[in-house]
């Protein structure tokens, strides 16, 4: 991505354009992708019942499909197809919510934690390696902006 010429009016780079931004997200997706393919190798897993276990065992509030195609941007058929599989392989048990039998949790089991584990210690070294060469104040301000940018994405998604 090439940086743009400071603006002589405004003494400051310019923004980024969206298209950058969107290409900048695709681009650590893609890093992210890359840095789990060994567990989801190891595992026989495809990143998306990888990312469905590491999504409902750090968001326990957030534990049926319908939290998972909202919280996440997973399309239903594909929730639907990976949970299957991730209940038939024993990584996951459907729990039937008391009060509303047609709502259903789904919990990670003791088989999926060793995954989870590994997962968790991937992601934490992939944070690690992209804050790579930041101050702990650069990075502060960063999350900092990261929240700022994600609460104006949702104003816009929700019109």
């Amino acid at each position: 991505m090439a940086i743009r010429p400071v603006s002589r009016e405004r003494n400051c780079i310019e923004p980024m354009k969206a298209t950058d931004s969107i290409v900048l997200l695709r681009s650590l997706a893609e890093a992210y992708e890359t840095a789990c393919r060994p567990i989801c190798h190891k595992m026989k897993l495809s990143q998306t019942a990888f990312d469905i276990l590491m999504f409902l065992a750090a968001n326990p509030g957030y534990n049926t499909a319908k939290d998972i195609c909202r919280m996440r941007g997973v399309r239903p058929n594909m929730v639907s197809f990976n949970v299957e599989r991730l209940v038939e392989e024993g990584y996951l048990v459907r729990q039937t919510v008391p009060g509303d039998r047609r709502k259903i949790r789904l919990l990670c089991t003791k088989k999926a934690q060793e995954i989870v584990e590994e997962g968790r210690q991937t992601a934490s070294r992939f944070y690690d390696t992209i804050l790579e060469g930041m101050t702990e104040e650069e990075i502060a301000r960063f999350e900092q902006d990261i929240t700022l940018i994600c609460r104006n994405a949702e104003k816009l998604k929700n019109g």
